[in-house]
């Protein structure tokens, strides 16, 4: 008798702003994956917002499965399932016959500015993070939905879905939200899978917009006889995975036990695993969230700037003919010996500048330090600043929880950078393994595989992605560089004892 190949399974992975379509499964005893779609849906104004770009982000999207079925048929593998992770908060609205109302606002539009301090009139600051454990970011789902609300909500609108959910809709017909990005919106019950009604009700929200929470793992369904037909696709399972894409992350890294992680790239997600969140008032006073995680677990974590900055910078440089390779940018800054200064990432001022090199020019000439116009230099200012950044979140995170983290596992594109990597051993004072590089990817699929019933357990696959990723270890080795360094954030650094 002829053995059935193991299944393939496809991982979508949408980012703010591009997208790839991912097909994977295991070989012997480790996960291995390809990635066979790229696609962008760049922001762009229109009807008075930014907004998304749906179409062409679903355009994407089904040409990726396109892709992916073709590879699946190369190898002589069955295509088991399909499953779609996104960057978390924005939603799609649909009319009652499940039609698009309008598209989706993108979180870095101007319209939740003053939106935080609007609801807090109404609960206050310490009852709103009692109940739902996360950190206050104006492009929360609550504060987004309470703007739309202020600003004339669509009484066309009859289901609210996040952006993953509403790409699960597309391919299956099944109306929910998955637990992991649902936690991201403020509107859920610390801990649990329930939407927290008494603050929808209060704060004058539509309740009836939003879908059935499920959990990670939970089968949505099987891809429309519409899509299979179009495109030529087998009859997929549908699968919701840790639909946001740090919950992904978190899934698809190969955690030492006690270990911090960072999910690095336009965005850092700097924190730990637990078994329930932390809602003490100091835990909100820092700013730290507590995130559901997949399998029950809660991601304790800071959301910081990230590569957001560079990219930023990298973008106008380039517009001015000036050298912003990555790799030329990066040995550049290796040869600079001593502090280029720092600044705060988390300043709103870097959120969505006209000119980020003149927002940071301008944080460093407003906290006394010496302003630069070279490329070097400033690349070197925000890697520091992140690297010191991130040891300050998992000291708080240590002191806070009365844990002993011994080391730092970095993942997503920012496990490349090997300069801040190194950097971030060295300002925190403990080991950095950095990989693998496709994380998000990586926990997609290993939930689809557990839903599917090639995979036992998360750590099982943990153990396979260890065992099928190259991972690099960083020592600290020059902690006194940054001790100059670490004195001037500590007084950039907005207090919050």
């Amino acid at each position: 008798m002829t053995a059935v190949p193991d299944p393939l399974h496809v991982a979508i992975d949408l980012g703010a702003g591009s997208g790839r379509a991912l097909i994977g499964g295991f070989v012997r005893d480790s996960l291995r994956w390809n990635e066979v779609h790229r696609f962008h849906y760049a922001p762009r104004q229109h009807a008075g917002h930014l907004r998304w770009d749906l179409g062409r982000l679903l355009d994407g999207m089904r040409i990726g499965l396109q892709r992916a079925q073709a590879r699946a048929s190369e190898l002589g593998r069955p295509l088991a399932s399909v499953g779609v992770d996104s960057w978390g908060v924005d939603y799609a609205l649909l009319d009652h016959e499940g039609r698009l109302v309008e598209e989706p606002i993108c979180y870095r539009d101007a319209r939740t500015h003053d939106a935080v301090d609007q609801v807090c009139s109404r609960a206050s600051r310490d009852e709103i993070y009692a109940r739902t454990g996360i950190q206050f970011q104006p492009f929360n789902t609550l504060y987004q939905l309470w703007a739309h609300v202020r600003d004339g909500f669509p009484a066309a609108a009859e289901k609210l879905l996040l952006i993953p959910d509403y790409c699960h809709y597309v391919l299956c017909g099944t109306l929910s939200c998955e637990r992991t990005n649902a936690s991201t919106t403020q509107l859920l019950a610390a801990g649990t899978s329930r939407w927290d009604d008494d603050l929808i009700a209060r704060l004058g929200l539509p309740r009836h917009v939003l879908p059935p929470i499920v959990e990670a793992g939970t089968g949505l369904g099987t891809l429309s006889r519409e899509l299979v037909s179009q495109l030529g696709a087998a009859p997929l399972a549908v699968v919701a995975p840790g639909t946001h894409d740090t919950a992904s992350a978190v899934a698809g890294t190969p955690l030492d036990p006690g270990w911090a992680f960072i999910s690095s790239g336009t965005w850092s997600l700097v924190g730990v695993e637990r078994g329930a969140p932390l809602l003490s008032p100091a835990a909100a006073q820092a700013g730290l969230t507590n995130e559901a995680g997949v399998g029950g677990t809660t991601r304790l974590l800071t959301n910081v700037m990230g590569l957001w900055l560079l990219e930023s910078c990298r973008r106008e440089w380039e517009a001015e003919g000036r050298t912003a390779d990555l790799s030329s940018l990066l040995a550049a800054v290796e040869r600079i010996p001593s502090s280029a200064g720092v600044v705060w990432p988390d300043d709103r001022r870097f959120f969505a500048p006209a000119s980020m090199v003149g927002a940071l020019r301008r944080a460093l000439s407003a906290t006394g330090q010496s302003d630069t116009d070279d490329p070097a230099r400033l690349a070197k200012v925000i890697l520091d600043s992140l690297a010191l950044r991130y040891a300050s979140v998992v000291a708080t995170i240590e002191r806070l929880t009365a844990l002993s983290i011994p080391g730092i596992h970095i993942v997503g594109g920012g496990a490349l950078n090997a300069y801040l990597n190194q950097a971030t051993a060295d300002a925190a004072g403990r080991p950095v393994v950095a990989g693998p590089v496709e994380a998000t990817a990586a926990g997609n699929l290993l939930v689809q595989a557990m839903a599917m019933g090639t995979l036992q357990s998360l750590e099982q696959g943990r153990q396979r992605i260890a065992a099928g990723s190259p991972l690099a270890r960083f020592e600290p080795r020059n902690a006194a560089r940054f001790e100059a360094a670490a004195r001037v954030f500590a007084r950039v650094e907005p207090s919050v004892e």
